[in-house]
């Protein structure tokens, strides 16, 4: 513990240094980064509820309340970072041994909630219902809340002196282990967006390369961490990098949602549809045929099933009745006719009388 405080903290509490601290800059760096990524989910969220009016396609509208979560999650990756910033004491042990996990089961949630329904679009079945898919979400995230609350009700309560004495080995061993469920759903992710490129629709398959490729990035990012909080810093006797490698893992992952996932997904949201690439069940949104469903087929009463373009005769006309016509000469002209007064009995009466 240092006598005095460092360079550009003034008289805090020591636990609070990183925060300040001109001399170990990584704890500035990290909490600028955290707080620019706050600001950027925040303009994102609220973006979002601006443009739910604007999305024409269904499926796409359906979405948002999954965008919606992935970025409270977000926000919570960019919001916990400063919990490994500060230095570890009694407060900031439980709250990252719950949040940390909880936070991040959310957003694979999210993702693969999103592959799942991205399965059925580039095939074109019919998608999932906003309803279903937020039970999607709250099922998968819900057990990793489970695990995290069992572990930590387990420990303050029969364990709490261990708990919070725990050695710098046991802490990270416990650490890791309680995300096994994280990196089970992530894996499962990543295996379940690699199917999103089969399918007919090519419009859907855009959506699942966003999502393959931010479960590549992070799939990397919690590798060299946990190697490095197990592994690496051991070997290389540097104890005191452990707090920076888990905040670099936070923010580097928390920037790589936003930059390849969510802004992509939200830039696509209002994008205009093009008719041939999105399945059946989005037709009330595009244009439609109307054909004739029973009887003899009358291509006089069918709309626009040959186009000009097709046909290369300029002079058709789809509501023509395909019928020769023959010209009728003009016959006897007939006029209508008008009426007449009848003769009156007494036209000539002249009011006299006639013979006895």
């Amino acid at each position: 513990m240092p006598t005095s405080a460092p360079r550009g903290c003034g008289s805090i509490d020591a636990d609070y240094y990183l925060l300040c601290d001109m001399e170990k800059a990584w704890g500035i760096v990290l909490e600028s980064l955290a707080a620019a990524g706050v600001l950027i989910t925040i303009f994102l969220i609220c973006s979002l509820f601006f443009l739910i009016c604007k999305v024409q396609d269904n499926s796409k509208r359906h979405m948002i309340s999954v965008y919606f979560f992935f970025l409270l999650g977000t926000l919570g990756i960019f919001g916990l970072t400063f919990a490994f910033i500060i230095r570890l004491n009694d407060r900031t042990r439980p709250t990252r041994f719950f949040l940390f996990g909880v936070i991040f089961a959310l957003c694979f949630s999210c993702l693969l909630t999103h592959a799942c329904n991205l399965n059925k679009l580039v095939r074109g079945r019919k998608p999932f219902s906003w309803l279903v898919l937020l039970l999607l979400i709250v099922s998968f995230a819900l057990v990793q809340v489970v695990i995290s609350i069992e572990y930590l009700v387990t420990m303050l309560v029969n364990q709490k002196d261990k708990f919070l004495h725990m050695s710098a080995e046991e802490t990270n061993k416990d650490f890791v282990m309680l995300l096994i469920y994280v990196l089970f759903l992530m894996a499962l992710t990543f295996l379940v967006s690699m199917f999103t490129f089969c399918g007919p629709y090519k419009s859907w398959k855009r959506h699942g390369a966003h999502i393959f490729v931010t479960i590549l990035f992070s799939i990397a990012i919690w590798v060299v961490w946990i190697t490095m909080l197990t592994k690496g810093n051991t070997a290389l006797s540097k104890r005191s990098w452990d707090d920076p490698v888990v905040a670099i893992a936070l923010v580097s992952n928390g920037w790589i949602f936003l930059i390849m996932y969510i802004i992509p997904e939200i830039c696509f949201l209002t994008a205009p549809l093009k008719l041939g690439d999105y399945p059946p069940e989005n037709d009330f949104c595009q244009p439609k045929f109307i054909k004739q469903t029973t009887g003899v087929d009358n291509r006089a009463y069918t709309q626009d099933e040959i186009v000009q373009g097709d046909t290369g005769d300029l002079s058709y006309s789809p509501y023509s009745s395909h019928f020769q016509m023959k010209t009728i000469e003009p016959q006897n002209e007939f006029s209508i006719p008008r009426p007449k007064a009848r003769t009156s009995p007494y036209h000539d009466y002249t009011g006299g009388k006639g013979p006895m």
